[in-house]
């Protein structure tokens, strides 16, 4: 089975078609089907999915989630047996293993940690310019621990740091809740970044890419910053991108980390050519706009990347409903809209939602949800596997159209498997074709249903 081919008549084995299916209306959950699908050359009269894979358009970097510190804490709790297992199934591609192959981590508290904390927070009145005090603290407890169990499954996995706050001395409110960060702090806090990526390096982690800040425009968390534009802008052209080059960081710097409906926001910092020769793209959410939105920044911008980063399920879920629209929005929108990434937002919580932080979100539902040792799966971890375990690192997101009701997205990985991913959006179960290189195999969903395709 390569691109060179089509498929060979009379040799059984060559086109088959391995099919993965979650159907809410029938209780069916991230299963392999039975079912025997093959590429053929006969024709119907049913809607065709056309798989073009000369037409290409991004190299795919994971897909997961972020790894808050409540999450990592809960999984530090289990038992190392049960945790191994969970990890195995959550990080591995072999047997029930779903692929995880990015995660999203917290530069100190993200609201979904227990308590708030910086790297470096002093007595009030006290400053630490030259970050002599700085220590990964908490982080040394849980999160890393579990980092390196997570590591020594994949050790491929790309990590993305984003900060909910710089330290409260550096802000003009003393809080954790709101305020700027005061020009006066821009040298401090770029080598506040340094240190974290170094340190983490230290201990045999790797940081692939930071964002700026997390939720710029949202300074209502807790913790959190309000960083209007152009005030970031000034940041990484005055103090980060300097700071990185001089001690010789190939971490990527990304800016934004919010959502679609603020395009300007992203664009009008790239439109500054000492801002953007530090940059290597943009990251959203979707609390607000649209996905298509982000195409235009792309437009604007061609030479740089699209990242989604974070869309939460509020607990205590809907399975049909949300995998219908993060289906339909995230792992098949972002994609076909640029991404390299499509990132859920918690990995764990318990069944109360916690841990979090005081004014932190109460009914964030993780993909797993983890009490004691028992783990229930979640909506956003069928969400994520469904891409994930086959749209490997390094897939290139190919050509397809969009039939009605059947929106989909196709990668070719870098072994030169084909994965098509389908949402069933239409009013009741569709037939419909997969053609590729002119041979068609017939297939079926039921309304609501997702299907991965592998050949």
């Amino acid at each position: 089975m390569n691109d060179k081919g089509g498929v060979t008549p009379g040799n059984p084995t060559f086109g088959k078609v391995s099919f993965w299916l979650t159907d809410p209306a029938a209780s069916i959950l991230f299963k392999e089907q039975n079912q025997s699908l093959a590429f053929g050359a006969s024709s119907n009269q049913y809607q065709v999915i056309e798989i073009d894979t000369t037409t290409t358009y991004q190299t795919i970097d994971g897909f997961g989630y972020t790894l808050t510190g409540g999450s990592a804490m809960l999984l530090h709790k289990m038992t190392p047996a049960s945790r191994a297992a969970l990890l195995k199934e959550l990080f591995s591609t072999e047997g029930a293993g779903i692929g995880v192959s990015y995660l999203r981590l917290s530069i100190g508290a993200s609201d979904l940690s227990d308590h708030v904390f910086s790297y470096n927070d002093l007595p009030a009145g006290q400053t630490d310019l030259q970050m002599e005090k700085f220590d990964l603290g908490p982080d040394k407890q849980d999160l890393i621990p579990i980092l390196k169990e997570i590591l020594a499954i994949n050790p491929d996995i790309k990590l993305m740091s984003s900060p909910w706050s710089p330290p409260t001395w550096m802000k003009t409110n003393n809080n954790s809740v709101g305020g700027s960060l005061k020009p006066a702090y821009y040298d401090a806090y770029a080598k506040y970044f340094v240190k974290y990526i170094q340190a983490m390096a230290a201990e045999g982690i790797r940081i692939d890419a930071i964002t700026v800040q997390n939720e710029p425009l949202h300074p209502g968390n807790n913790p959190s910053l309000l960083m209007p534009a152009q005030e970031q802008a000034a940041f990484i052209k005055q103090s980060l991108g300097p700071a990185f080059k001089a001690a010789n960081l190939d971490t990527k710097i990304i800016i934004y980390d919010h959502n679609a409906d603020r395009i300007d926001y992203p664009i009008s910092i790239l439109n500054d050519p000492e801002a953007r020769k530090y940059i290597d793209g943009s990251a959203f959410h979707l609390y607000g706009g649209t996905i298509d939105a982000l195409d235009q920044v792309h437009k604007a911008h061609p030479d740089k990347n699209l990242y989604f980063t974070e869309q939460w399920v509020g607990a205590p879920g809907n399975l049909a409903g949300d995998l219908a629209w993060h289906t339909k929005n995230l792992i098949i929108g972002a994609t076909r809209n640029w991404c390299k990434t499509v990132l859920e937002w918690n990995l764990a919580a318990d069944h109360n939602q916690d841990p979090h932080t005081e004014g932190g979100c109460t009914q964030c539902l993780g993909a797993v949800t983890i009490n004691g040792s028992s783990v229930t799966r979640n909506p956003a971890y069928y969400i994520i596997a469904h891409a994930s375990k086959f749209a490997r690192p390094g897939s290139v997101r190919i050509a397809t159209n969009l039939p009605a009701g059947l929106p989909n997205v196709a990668f070719k990985t870098p072994e030169g498997n084909k994965v098509l991913i389908v949402f069933n959006d239409g009013p009741s179960a569709q037939t419909f074709n997969i053609r590729y290189k002119g041979n068609l195999v017939t297939t079926s969903l039921n309304k609501g249903a997702v299907g991965t395709y592998v050949w």
